[in-house]
């Protein structure tokens, strides 16, 4: 299973992560020096979570991210089924 949003499409992203070393300026020192810099991956906060669908009388599982659940929480999840289906997703 991807590691994708549902409804937000959120997905890993690519970065860096810097090794730093010296005594910053504001203390006096010469300043920061970054020494040395590695590839990583931010993933997405997701969650499976399943919903109650009043209207079809079923729980619905779905992979989201926490920002996703907000966003059912404000919209309703009715109105967040419906275009999962109209984009083509089996829910």
């Amino acid at each position: 299973m991807s590691k994708k949003c549902q409804v937000t499409k959120k997905r890993p992203q690519r970065g860096k992560s810097y090794s730093i070393r010296g005594i910053a300026k504001k203390k006096k020192g010469i300043g920061l020096n970054i020494t040395g810099s590695i590839k990583r991956r931010f993933l997405p906060n997701l969650v499976k979570k399943r919903f109650w669908f009043a209207e079809e009388n079923r729980f619905i599982t779905l992979r989201l991210s926490t920002s996703a659940m907000r966003t059912i929480d404000k919209k309703g999840l009715s109105s967040v089924v419906k275009n999962l289906r109209a984009s083509g997703q089996k829910v």
